[in-house]
Order: C-alpha cells, then sequence, then structure tokens
C-alpha cells in the first residue's frame, strides 16, 4: 500500500506542477463533505432536509450552547456574580444532553 500512495503522490506533484490543477471548480473554498458513513440512510435524509431548510438538530444546537458556556464560564472572573448562574445553566443542559443520548 505505501508503494501505491506514493507513486499517487508523485503523479498528483507532477500534474500540479505541469499547471493541470489550475483553475478547478471551487480551487480555494473549504470542502463540504455531506457523505456521513456512520448515519443510516434515513437519517442523513432528515439531516440533509434540515440543512437546506437552514435548521440546526436539537443535539448539535444543545452542543453549540454547551461549548459556548463553557468558553463564558471560562472567561468569567470566579467571583463574578453570574458564574454560579451560567455553571447552573451548564449542568441543566449537560443532564438534559445525557438523558436525550440515553433516549435515543
Amino acid at each position: 500500500m505505501l508503494l501505491f500512495e506514493i507513486l499517487a503522490e508523485q503523479r498528483i506533484r507532477e500534474v500540479i506542477d505541469r499547471g493541470e490543477m489550475n483553475d478547478l471548480p471551487g480551487a480555494g473554498l473549504p470542502i463540504e463533505f455531506d457523505d456521513e458513513p456512520f448515519v443510516s440512510p434515513e437519517q442523513r435524509m432528515v439531516n440533509h432536509i434540515l440543512k437546506r431548510a437552514g435548521l440546526v438538530p436539537s443535539e448539535v444546537s444543545m452542543r453549540q450552547a454547551i461549548g459556548r458556556l463553557r468558553e463564558e464560564i471560562r472567561r468569567l472572573p470566579q467571583d463574578d456574580v453570574n458564574t454560579e448562574s451560567r455553571r447552573r445553566e451548564l449542568t441543566y443542559l449537560l443532564v438534559k444532553a445525557a438523558e436525550e443520548r440515553a433516549l435515543a
């Protein structure tokens, strides 16, 4: 397998050096991976419909909220009056997320 990878890399470098990869559609743009190999076809279709509608599955939005709260708590001084309330809010979201995973 290693020999194949070396040959493939060499051929790719040759093509790039000849300029054959210039001006390809989407050059310089991030690659969007729509393939979700560990998700059932049905769930993949639901995710696709939600994404096109501009909606996010509740688990994703909850993870985003948890991430934002963790960052906010990290930045707050320990003696800030909002720190304890944010920690309670974070605990609530973590418990809720765990419950949703257990029910799934």
